[in-house]
């Protein structure tokens, strides 16, 4: 499985319904950088990503996006491939 790291804030109803997903889908481990603690971190998500919003979601070095990003790719088939460490 695939290390998932999460951009987050402390009150943030898509992270919490993104981190729900992707439990439900085997992660038992999330790598959570709180943005609200350190903003230092929110300017090295905007670097990495151009967006200013949370969550957004790294599985291995594949930048998922948002929640609604992360919603759409399980749709597509395409969550559980990149889990198990396949190219999406």
């Amino acid at each position: 499985m695939q290390a998932v790291k999460m951009y987050t804030t402390q009150v943030c109803p898509f992270c919490q319904r993104a981190k729900m997903l992707l439990k439900q889908r085997g992660v038992d481990q999330i790598d959570e950088v709180r943005v609200d603690l350190d903003p230092t971190q929110r300017d090295t998500m905007i670097q990495m990503t151009g967006r200013r919003t949370v969550p957004q979601i790294f599985i291995g070095s594949t930048h998922v996006g948002g929640c609604d990003d992360l919603f759409a790719l399980d749709q597509r088939g395409g969550l559980m491939p990149l889990l198990d460490g396949a190219a999406n």
